[in-house]
Parts: C-alpha cells; sequence; structure tokens
C-alpha cells in the first residue's frame, strides 16, 4: 500500500479548479507537502462551493475541472513525486435541484416502481406512498404551483411529471396530486419527513450503500480514478451515517485494490476505532484535541468557571452533561424528530407499545450517548450503559426500555441498524452545532472532536497518548485546521493564552459589554473571544459569524424563529468594533495583550502537529497565520502566491522574527521537509526530559530509535512563563551532536539552556549531525 507522510487540504471548486491544484503542485513539493488532499470532486450542485452535495457520482464535476483537470492534477503530482488524497461522500447526494441529479429526478419521477427507490433511503409506507418534499412556505401555499415544459413548478423549484398524469389545461394542483411526490410547507420536515437526511440537511438525502449495485453506480468513478491511477488514497466523509461501516469499508478496500483509507470520524475521549475497520484512521480530530490543551493552562479552570457562572447570573457554571443531554434532547425532539419517528416506526406493532412512548424512549437513550453511534457488536457495552442511563433519568420509561432492549441490540435487526444511523446526527447536532455555542468558558475547547470538560492535559499525559497513537495509529492523519473547524488553529492560538490572563479577559469583556452590550452572557463571552481570535478581520466576517453562532446556539435567536431585537443588540455590538473608538481600542489594547504569546502558542501547536506520531495535514494557507471562523469564514481563498514568495526568501537565507508572518512557513517548511526526506528520524516516539525552574514550560520529545531522531521542542504557557521569569536554569539534554533545522545553530552533547536554545523561536526541531 502506498502511504503519504503528510498532506495538503486545497478546497476545489469554481474558482480554484482541479488544474489550479495542479498548477501549485511545484510549491507544495518545496514546501515539504508529500499528497495533495483535495475536497470532493465529483459533479455536485451548481454553485456549491465544498462540492458534498454530488449530483451525479458518475463524473467530475465540469466546473472543478472536470476529467481533464483530474488528469493534470494526478500527472504534476507525479512528476513532483506526489501522492493524491480524494475526497468522497458516499452516504448521501445533493437534491435541491432535482433536475441536476438523474437519480433523484427519476425517483421522483416513478416513483416506488424507479430502479432508484432502492438506492435512496425513503420510508415509502410513511406518507403513502409519496415523498414528502418539504419546499412550500406552508401547505396551503400552492398558488405558486405551474406546469411548463412537461415539469411542475413551484417557483423556482422544478420537478418530474409521472407518465399519463397531465393533459393541457391541467389544474396544477390537481396533477401535483397525482405525482409520486408531495409538496410539504417546509416546518413539516421536522417530523414528518419520509427520507433519510444528511443530519437535517433536506437538501441532501441519504444513499443505502450497503446495497451491492448502489455501491457499484455510485463507485464506478471513483474505482476508475484507482484502475488509472489517477488516485493513490481516499478521505471517506461522514461513515457513520452508514448502515453497515465496516462492510462498506472492506468493499472499499477491494475495489480501490487495498488503497490507503481514512474516515472522517469523531472520538470520544478513550474511545478507538473498531479493529476490524479496514482503514489507516481518522481524519485526526482527536490528535487536535490534545495538541489544543498542550497550551491550556490548567490553573485558569476555576476562574473561568467562577466568570461563566456570573455570565449565565447563576451560583455555578454551567453543567456539559446536563446541557448536551438538553441540547441532544433539544435536537431529538425537534429537527431530528422525523428520524426519531421513523426509528418508532420499526417497533413491531405486535409489541403493543404506545408510539410516543417508543419515541420518547428511544429519543432518551440517545440523548444519553457518550459516543457517536456503536458498530453492534462493537460497543454493545456502551449502548446498554445508555440504556441504564436512560431509565435513570427516566424511571418512567423503564418498562419501555426493557421491552425494546432486545430490539436495540440485535445487530441484525432493522432497527439497532437504523438507530446506529441516527444517534451520531443527533450528537453531531446536538454537541457541535447547538451546546458548542453555549459551553463558552474558553472558545479553545469547543473544537469539533473535543470533549470540552476536558480543560487542559499535562505533558505526561500527552506523551501516554502520543505513545499509544505511534503504536496503534501511526498512519492516522493529525490536524488542526480543516473545513469543519470552529476556529482556526491560530484563532484558537490566540484564545488559549485567555488562560493565561483571566483578569485581563475579565476587564476586557466588562469594558466591551459595558460599551456594546449582547445581551446574552455566554454568548457574548463566545463572540468576543472568536473576535479577539480572528483579529484583525473586516466587519462582514464577523457579522457573518456572530449571527451564526448566536442562531446555532438557539438560545435568544434561532434559524427559524429569529429573534430581530436581539439580532439588532448583535449587530451593534460588532458595528461597535469599527465605529466606537473606545471599543475599538479595548479590542486592540487586549489583542496586543495576548500577542506575541498567542503566535508563540501558534507555532509550538504546529510543531508539535507536523512533527508527533500520524500524518500531518495541513489545511491550505494555513502555513502563514490563519485566523478563520466557522464555514463559510474557513474556505475563503488563499493568497498562494504570496507564500510562494516567502517560501523563496527563506530559502534563499530571509532569518523572520518569531513575529513575522514567514516564521510560521519556516516552522512548516522546514518539519515537512525533514519527514519526507528522512524518514528515519520518525520511526519512534520518546519522552524528553527538560529539567529546571520552567521545565513545565516545555513538551519535548524524540521521534526517533534510542533516542537518536528528530527532537521536537516547542514553548507551553509562554505569558506564566514570562510572569516567573523567563527559561532561567531551565535545560534540555541531548545525547549527541545536533542542529536546529530552524536555524541552523548547531550544539553540542548534553546540556542545553533553553534561554539560548530558543532564544530566536519558541520551538526548535533537533536532527543529530553525528
Amino acid at each position: 500500500m502506498k502511504t503519504p507522510v503528510s498532506t495538503y487540504r486545497l478546497q476545489i471548486r469554481a474558482g480554484f479548479t482541479l488544474q489550479d491544484a495542479a498548477d501549485l503542485t511545484g510549491y507544495l513539493r518545496s514546501l515539504g507537502i508529500d499528497w495533495v488532499y483535495v475536497s470532493p470532486i465529483l459533479t455536485a450542485e451548481e454553485g456549491s462551493d465544498h462540492g458534498y452535495d454530488v449530483t451525479d457520482p458518475s463524473t467530475v464535476d465540469p466546473s472543478r475541472g472536470g476529467p481533464e483537470g483530474l488528469s493534470a492534477l494526478s500527472k504534476a503530482a507525479k512528476e513532483k513525486g506526489l501522492g493524491v488524497l480524494a475526497d468522497i461522500v458516499p452516504n448521501h447526494m445533493g437534491v435541491a435541484s432535482p433536475k441536476q441529479n438523474a437519480w433523484w429526478w427519476q425517483l421522483l419521477k416513478e416513483g416506488r416502481g424507479s430502479k432508484y427507490a432502492e438506492a435512496f433511503d425513503v420510508d415509502w409506507d410513511f406518507g403513502g406512498g409519496k415523498i414528502r418534499i418539504p419546499v412550500l412556505g406552508s401547505d396551503d401555499d400552492l398558488d405558486g404551483l405551474s406546469v411548463v415544459d412537461g415539469e411542475l413548478r413551484y417557483y423556482d423549484h422544478s420537478f418530474p411529471l409521472a407518465e399519463g398524469t397531465y393533459t393541457s389545461g391541467d389544474n396544477p394542483r390537481e396533477v401535483h396530486a397525482r405525482q409520486h411526490y408531495e409538496l410539504v410547507g417546509w416546518r413539516r420536515a421536522d417530523a414528518e419527513l419520509n427520507y433519510r437526511r444528511f443530519f437535517a440537511v433536506n437538501t441532501l438525502a441519504g444513499l443505502r450503500v450497503e446495497i451491492p449495485w448502489v455501491f457499484d453506480e455510485s463507485h464506478e468513478e471513483i474505482v476508475r480514478w484507482f484502475r488509472e491511477g489517477l488516485v493513490d488514497g481516499l478521505r471517506i466523509d461522514h461513515p457513520d451515517g452508514l448502515a453497515d461501516p465496516e462492510g462498506y469499508l472492506a468493499r472499499l478496500r477491494e475495489a480501490t485494490g487495498g488503497a490507503y483509507l481514512l474516515v472522517e470520524k469523531i472520538l470520544e475521549p478513550g474511545e478507538e476505532l473498531p479493529d476490524t475497520f479496514e482503514c489507516e484512521g481518522t481524519t485526526g480530530y482527536d490528535a487536535l484535541a490534545d495538541v489544543d490543551r498542550l497550551f491550556v493552562d490548567p490553573a485558569a479552570e476555576e476562574y473561568l468557571n467562577s466568570l461563566d457562572a456570573r455570565l449565565r447570573d447563576a451560583e455555578s457554571p454551567a453543567n456539559y452533561a446536563a446541557m448536551i443531554h438538553g441540547t441532544k434532547r433539544r435536537i431529538a425532539d425537534g429537527i431530528l424528530r422525523s428520524e426519531i419517528l421513523r426509528l418508532a416506526r420499526l417497533v413491531p406493532p405486535s409489541m403493543d407499545l404506545p408510539a410516543e412512548k417508543v419515541a420518547d424512549a428511544i429519543a432518551e437513550v440517545i440523548c444519553c450517548f457518550p459516543i457517536y453511534r456503536t458498530y453492534l457488536p462493537y460497543g454493545q457495552d456502551v449502548l446498554a450503559e445508555s440504556i441504564r442511563r436512560a431509565g435513570e433519568s427516566r424511571a418512567d420509561l423503564n418498562e419501555v426500555l426493557e421491552l425494546l432492549t432486545p430490539l436495540l441490540m440485535d445487530s441484525s435487526g432493522a432497527l439497532a441498524q437504523r438507530f446506529q444511523q441516527t444517534s451520531g446526527m443527533v450528537m453531531a447536532k446536538g454537541v457541535e452545532d447547538t451546546a458548542f455555542f453555549r459551553y463558552s468558558r474558553l472558545g479553545t475547547l469547543t473544537e469539533v472532536g473535543a470533549d470540552p470538560t476536558e480543560f487542559a492535559v499535562s505533558t505526561d499525559v500527552f506523551h501516554r497518548r502520543m505513545a499509544r497513537r505511534q503504536q496503534a495509529l501511526p498512519l492516522s492523519m493529525t490536524t488542526l485546521s480543516t473545513h469543519d473547524t470552529k476556529r482556526s488553529e491560530d484563532a484558537r492560538a490566540r484564545i488559549s493564552v485567555i488562560s493565561e490572563a483571566v483578569p485581563e479577559w475579565e476587564l476586557f469583556l466588562g469594558t466591551v459589554q459595558e460599551l456594546a452590550p449582547i445581551p446574552d452572557g455566554p454568548l457574548a463571552a463566545l463572540v468576543w473571544q472568536s473576535i479577539v481570535g480572528a483579529w484583525p478581520a473586516d466587519r462582514g466576517r464577523l457579522q457573518s459569524y456572530a449571527l451564526k453562532a448566536a442562531r446555532e446556539a438557539g438560545n435568544s435567536t434561532n434559524w427559524t424563529d429569529p429573534n430581530q431585537e436581539f439580532e439588532r443588540h448583535l449587530a451593534a455590538a460588532v458595528d461597535s468594533v469599527f465605529d466606537s473608538p473606545e471599543v475599538g481600542a479595548a479590542l486592540a489594547n487586549f489583542v496586543a495583550e495576548l500577542e506575541p504569546h498567542g503566535t508563540s502558542n501558534s507555532l509550538s501547536a504546529k510543531l508539535v502537529q507536523l512533527t508527533m506520531p500520524g500524518v500531518p495535514d495541513v489545511y491550505q494557507g494555513t502555513e502563514f497565520r490563519d485566523g478563520s471562523l466557522t464555514d463559510p469564514d474557513n474556505r475563503r481563498p488563499v493568497d498562494f502566491q504570496a507564500r510562494i514568495t516567502a517560501l523563496a526568501e527563506l530559502d534563499n537565507g530571509a532569518s523572520p522574527a518569531f513575529t513575522d508572518e514567514a516564521a510560521k512557513l519556516l516552522v512548516v517548511s522546514r518539519a515537512l521537509r525533514l519527514r519526507r526526506d528522512r524518514p528515519e528520524l520518525f520511526s519512534g516516539y520518546t519522552p524528553v526530559g527538560v529539567h529546571g525552574a520552567a521545565a513545565g514550560h516545555v513538551v519535548a520529545f524524540d521521534r526517533g530509535v534510542a533516542g537518536r531522531g528528530a527532537l521536537t521542542v516547542a514553548t507551553r504557557l509562554p505569558k506564566r512563563l514570562a510572569r516567573e521569569g523567563g527559561w532561567r536554569d531551565t535545560v534540555i539534554e541531548v545525547s549527541g551532536n545536533v542542529r536546529d533545522e530552524l536555524t541552523g545553530a548547531t550544539y553540542g552533547a548534553g546540556n542545553i539552556l533553553l534561554e539560548t536554545l530558543l532564544e530566536k523561536y519558541p520551538v526548535a526541531l533537533l536532527v543529530p549531525t553525528d
């Protein structure tokens, strides 16, 4: 199997095509990258920037460069010695514009008699044999219906007509009533939809790739990439939505000839991938969480908890466990009620259980789940414990839970299979997309794949986890930023300094809340932390983020019924950054207080991620400082020419100050080049001891065997380090002569003063020279 040493993620779209990616391969090679990693490239909804709404799995999207673009990228990559990793989407297809999706169009036209009735996950009996499509303003809003060119139109929406259902002059409402689908009010999607979606996105319809012919047709083009040597590996989007992830991976491994596979899977703390999964690991959110927590000061937890309580006008801080139970229950009873009710309909009528009680019990079990899903029989103990906890929290459901338990445990049964597909949906929407916008004591902690109750990790804990990663998942991806992270790595690096500057944070927050109040204390903390992390940023970016954060949190406003008065206050607070000299000065002063410590965290976290066990990924553009916030902010165009120019200057001898933009590029390029060109220096993992007054401010590890590999040295908690007097007598011991890849400085065997080693940069990458 061909495997990557490192990857570089590129967002492929009309504004940056596969041909553009091909043109960039020279730069990526020079940067030190081993494989190019591209976002979904199959034909997607017209105008889609992300590509996860595939409408035609048989073609490479013409707007993204088409098959010619993929061939060009593959050819250029091979010429530069690079591999290609492609992102694919097996769980669902885009159906926003039915005419663009031939599978969906035929399904709507022919109904249950269509070949594709088996491909899409539709509960035909619920809905009277019709697919419910939630596009109407309300159920009564049928005045916009018309028949044009043999199609049923509803304003800008087009739908097919079944054979024989229209003759000239027929009333459009009557024609609509004859179809295999029913257009319904959009609010009915929450409880009455009868097709599986991706989470709560009505325009992404679930596929049944567990059916052999569906797999074959939806993967024919993907398999061609491997047959013709165009692609070397795959990233699998949302495997938790599949009925049989284990079977899917086995089938995919075979179809691709044993290619390198990664799953976009979120592992909760302590959770591991089933050893039966035929893949090399995850896309790295678990690694991200470990790295972030190295740079959070554990001493701040009590103080930030106290502040959180005051912001909530409560005696104690938010109880995260209770919060996520509530947010998950809100989702299960709200936007994903359709999925819960479908599970309830799978309980045999012979059990004679009240449908509402069954749905209540199933929702409660899902809301007690500590992980995204089980893969029965793997995870059976987690399911049993969740059922027990559901009974504890809702004693009135115990009798129903007892009767449901055998069905939920039966891995061959329809209820158990679909339950496993559903639990992750509720987790994602209730935790990532709701609670993470409510639990705001420190924004670094509420990142995708993380448990925010784990406030910080010590170097000892980090080393144990890395040793385990080296042993069990050496080819799993590591990352710090993705197209899905809530805040970029550099934004989080600056926010983490708040844990070392709690009094200054309280003062800043109090000042801006007095000058430009956001009438929701926890949200105010989140928004102002995010502004601080992203700064400098333009008004539009910050306004878009603040509105999204407020609506996702759902406490003071929401997506379906916005609170316009609250949103006016929110917008005014963001505007004050630009329009109020007092607010602008407060922000500038606080950001200055956090820097250069945020930059120190940024360089340190990046070097750790690039050199720790696993396959490091660099998200597009993040070789410079990037203060992006949640999507779509993190998918903005990248100025690659600036990076190409800066890399050439470094290679010509430029020596940037550690606060310069190019310092991060220096760290990224030197670490990546070393990993690619000297793999023997990265074959093990050993913690390296540091001694002296400031020993707690260093994380150091050797990636070789017998302590003669690449040695990473990175600064932790830099603001407190400066406050306590700097490095003083702190030393690191090396067993032989070494050279720092970042500065070129050489050191002899023995003790090296950290004050000397880290004089120019807060990090060092030492390589044996003897």
